[in-house]
């Protein structure tokens, strides 16, 4: 079953049920089907078809969605990237993607614009959101005759490309089949134990592989899809109330957000059951908070990737804070020694709480099968079957996986290596601390030091304050910060990532309300 037959089978399961919410726009699945053959029928008329890409540069939002899901009924490539890349990114995906639409929104009107005025593309394969902007109205799309029904796609078609953040280089095209991208639904499903009907948060953005797995989960259990077009804890909070939503799939930051919001405690979220995190550690102190504030039937951490979707999973971390748990339904997964040269071997595995790089087996059915346009990342990411991700991590004596951060980011300082994670869960057990991120800077005499940058959480925050904190925890010495910069706010990426190589580039804005000791 293809993902546009997949969605009629939920409509013919649960027509009246409702599919989407989007500030005013509400529809079930019956009336959300008959937009999306509309919309369908358009694309095909502007010539659309089977194994095309339809590029989408868009905040989270109904024509988003509906033209994810009239792509799936044309077995057509959609094609999402993040609405506030640079003009110069963007450029440079329209170069490689080589779409036969390009749809945009106002939110990337400027971006898209400029990326577009630099290339050979005719207005006459654009689709827009919004007033003043070139190319056909969405609205137009819905005005065509409907397509009859999907075109029955087959298991390895691809359906989606996503695009990598690109935090080493330029962004890399993901493919993605439907056989890859139904699986992973599933694995999702089963693994955070979803019900019919289970309704989510869809702040998420839909570039990103979780903001896809989220619409792709709430129509296969009939549930609605409560769409954010960006996240502000306030109005999230106001959302899950209002909404009743069920299920919360978010990064850290965002669940940190909303439960540091003076209004959180005003709140009814007693309708949430279903709390999982994803995209970036979240801290022990953080996962406390969220089981002793939402009180959920279940959280977990899922661990996994936009090439492979699920790696492993912890839904008992009431028992075992920070844990990325068991590998999932459909993965094996090993932890074998780490470089950063591309030689390591899978065969190379280390022994229970010895630290290396995660590995993970393409025989997964929810596996990519290479980049777009990449033999090079090929090469390196991809060796004898499996896939590199780049992350360090080790199994403990029960053999559930722990992560301890990126190979990138690892710290080497006076010889020994110091994973930030871990620094940063110990500083976020201080009351001075709101958020912290840990990086390592050139230092004449460590090579390195450790640096911490701070959102502090009371005026009373300083580096001696922190620094005895640390000498007091269970941090080893030697991993303490050497220097701490507060700041105004920690980078993120518009899907809640912390961007640590902003603060080794020096792009922050220092808290003028605080002494800084770097």
């Amino acid at each position: 079953m293809d993902l546009g037959n997949a969605f009629d089978a939920a409509v013919a399961r649960q027509p009246t049920a409702l599919a989407l919410v989007d500030g005013e726009i509400r529809r079930d699945f019956a009336s959300w089907q008959a937009d999306i053959r509309h919309v369908a029928g358009g694309l095909s008329a502007m010539g659309l078809k089977r194994g095309d890409r339809l590029v989408c540069i868009m905040a989270n939002r109904y024509e988003m969605a509906t033209l994810y899901w009239a792509c799936q009924m044309l077995a057509a490539v959609f094609t999402p990237f993040n609405w506030r890349a640079t003009a110069d990114d963007v450029a440079f995906v329209l170069g490689d993607a080589d779409p036969a639409l390009i749809a945009f929104d106002d939110a990337a009107g400027d971006a898209v614009q400029t990326a577009l005025a630099d290339s050979h593309i005719s207005n006459n394969i654009l689709i827009c959101v919004g007033e003043g902007l070139p190319g056909a109205s969405f609205n137009e799309l819905l005005a065509f005759d409907p397509v009859k029904g999907p075109a029955d796609a087959v298991d390895s078609e691809i359906c989606l490309m996503l695009y990598t953040s690109g935090t080493t280089g330029r962004p890399k095209g993901v493919p993605r089949s439907h056989r890859a991208e139904r699986t992973a639904t599933a694995s999702v499903i089963a693994h955070l134990r979803y019900q019919f009907g289970d309704s989510a948060l869809g702040v998420m953005p839909l570039f990103h592989t979780m903001g896809i797995r989220i619409l792709l989960c709430s129509t296969m259990i009939n549930g609605a899809l409560v769409n954010m077009r960006g996240f502000n804890a306030t109005a999230a909070l106001q959302l899950i109330e209002a909404e009743k939503v069920n299920s919360l799939f978010l990064v850290p930051t965002m669940f940190h957000d909303m439960l540091g919001q003076e209004s959180f405690a005003a709140t009814d979220v007693s309708s949430v059951r279903n709390v999982a995190y994803a995209g970036m550690s979240m801290t022990s102190e953080l996962e406390r908070r969220c089981l002793d504030l939402l009180h959920p039937e279940i959280m977990a951490n899922y661990y996994g990737s936009s090439e492979i979707f699920t790696f492993t999973v912890c839904d008992h971390l009431d028992k075992k804070p920070g844990a990325a748990g068991w590998p999932g339904i459909n993965q094996m997964i090993r932890v074998v020694r780490a470089d950063t040269d591309g030689k390591a071997a899978p065969d190379e595995i280390l022994v229970p709480n010895e630290i290396g790089e995660v590995i993970a087996t393409m025989q997964s059915p929810e596996a990519f099968s290479g980049y777009w346009n990449r033999p090079d990342a090929d090469a390196k990411a991809i060796r004898d079957g499996w896939y590199f991700t780049g992350d360090l991590g080790y199994f403990d004596e029960d053999g559930e996986l722990f992560l301890s951060g990126r190979i990138d980011d690892m710290i080497i300082s006076g010889g020994e290596n110091i994973h930030p994670e871990e620094v940063e869960d110990t500083l976020s057990g201080s009351d001075l601390v709101s958020a912290a991120a840990v990086v390592g800077l050139p230092d004449e005499r460590w090579g390195q030091k450790v640096v911490a940058f701070i959102e502090a959480a009371s005026e009373k925050a300083t580096a001696e304050a922190l620094d005895a904190f640390c000498t007091n925890s269970t941090l080893a010495r030697f991993k303490r910060p050497r220097a701490y910069v507060f700041v105004e706010a920690l980078p993120k990426s518009a899907s809640g990532k912390l961007l640590r190589r902003h603060l080794r580039d020096g792009d922050y804005t220092v808290s003028p309300n605080f002494e800084n000791t770097l």
